[in-house]
């Protein structure tokens, strides 16, 4: 049986590694179909919610690299089930994983979300569209929130992606997060701040003989 991520990822190094390690036949019997190669509800809807990615590309040398990416959450928009799409805002004008991407197109995403440690994998080839190839594209996607200049699309064709198991993934939570999780605490501070206030004014108003 395939499974969609695994089937690209292992190599015959990866399988003589595996072997060398014991590990070879963890991963070279399945039971059932695991192409993942459509995304469902769950994969659009995790999309939707990051605020950033990371992105690989190797250059024509065969060095990877790996850029961030970062923006409003829902940036990186699934437009159907195995196609998504980013606008590129300008950055520090190194353009190493656009030039990358254009001798090689293939590239793998990783998604996290640190406070319920969970990371989507996603291989993928990247085209990039200049901003008035596609005006319609480019309105739909666009996200005004953000304040750089943008410079291209990337649209991304899907191949495969996989969830990863939450070993070893630290939880981080961003402002906003730390601020709805601690919530109730700010608003049991602010109680007790108003009840002290009143208490003092109390205290400190001239006593009637």
């Amino acid at each position: 049986m395939t499974y969609g991520f695994m089937d690209i990822a292992i190599t015959p190094a990866v399988r003589r590694a595996q072997a060398e390690m014991g590990a070879d036949r963890l991963w070279s019997d399945f039971k059932g179909q695991r192409e993942f190669d459509r995304f469902s509800a769950r994969e659009t809807a995790f999309i939707a919610q990051r605020d950033s990615f990371y992105m690989a590309s190797v250059s024509e040398t065969g060095w990877p690299y790996v850029q961030h990416r970062g923006g409003p959450p829902g940036f990186l928009k699934v437009l159907d089930d195995r196609t998504f799409a980013f606008v590129d805002y300008r950055g520090n004008r190194q353009y190493i994983s656009t030039g990358n991407l254009a001798e090689n197109d293939r590239t793998c995403l990783f998604l996290m979300d640190y406070p319920s440690r969970t990371r989507l994998k996603i291989y993928a080839r990247a085209e990039k569209i200049e901003l008035d190839t596609d005006p319609a594209l480019t309105e739909s996607i666009t996200d005004r929130r953000c304040g750089a200049r943008a410079e291209r699309i990337f649209k991304l064709k899907l191949e495969a992606f996989d969830w990863n198991c939450p070993q070893h993934i630290v939880p981080r939570y961003t402002e906003a997060e730390f601020l709805a999780a601690s919530q109730h605490l700010l608003d049991k501070v602010a109680q007790l701040q108003r009840e002290n206030a009143s208490l003092r004014e109390r205290l400190d108003a001239p006593r009637k003989e």
